[in-house]
């Protein structure tokens, strides 16, 4: 009887072992309903900014473990449209962030609360106190890009890899990134024009104070801020 009892209890032990890594396996994958971008868009180019130190905290942030591009699926077909388009007259999209982990949001969050740190602040916001980047709209507590439906991004030529100049660089936080900030070359302000349109064509809906930065009007997950980290 004794022996039976061994048994079955090394058997509930094993199961709850086998559970527990099957859990937490899941939790490191990608989710169910998001895609790779590359996998879909093989000309795709990205230069992931918070994956590594060039952005304006001066460092990778949490949850960005893997330069990869992931969005929602309904996001991911709808920007596979944009970049087909693009490449039929010999450009294409680069990716500056796509979906972002709550943790890296949290992160950044400590980050801007930290007045003594302003290590990138002639870089990326030269023009603002640190202090008023929650207040300017700059800094939020939550982002759409949480999501799975937000994408920040430019034009780049297919041909010569040349990313092409929209009138201020990414991450700037200043009037200058206003889509219709005017103060720039009539070519520039062309280019954004031409990435709102074509954006806005597929479904996508712009951000006034970030020419980059455009959410799925009809997001898959409007209300849910997904925490899984990117690998």
């Amino acid at each position: 009887m004794k022996t039976n009892i061994v048994i079955k209890a090394i058997v509930i032990l094993l199961f709850l072992s086998f559970t527990t890594i099957s859990d937490n396996s899941t939790n490191s994958s990608l989710h169910k309903d998001f895609v790779y971008l590359k996998e879909m868009m093989p000309n795709l180019r990205s230069d992931l900014r918070y994956y590594g130190s060039n952005n304006f905290v001066g460092q990778p942030l949490e949850g960005y473990n893997a330069p990869k591009c992931i969005l929602s699926k309904e996001a991911a077909e709808a920007l596979f449209k944009v970049q087909a388009e693009f490449e039929r007259i010999g450009f294409g999209l680069l990716i500056y962030d796509a979906y972002r982990p709550q943790q890296a949001v949290d992160f950044v969050i400590g980050w801007a609360e930290d007045d003594s740190d302003t290590l990138m602040k002639d870089d990326y916001y030269p023009n603002v106190d640190k202090k008023d980047l929650f207040e300017k709209g700059y800094i939020a507590r939550q982002s759409g890009h949480s999501r799975g439906s937000t994408v920040d991004l430019t034009i780049v030529s297919l041909k010569t890899r040349h990313i092409l100049n929209m009138g201020s660089p990414y991450d700037l936080f200043d009037e200058k990134s206003n889509m219709n900030y005017p103060n720039i070359t009539k070519n520039q302000h062309a280019l954004r024009m031409l990435l709102k349109r074509r954006m806005e064509k597929h479904g996508f809906q712009s951000y006034e104070k970030e020419w980059w930065h455009f959410t799925l009007k009809n997001e898959p997950f409007p209300k849910t801020y997904f925490d899984f980290p990117i690998e």
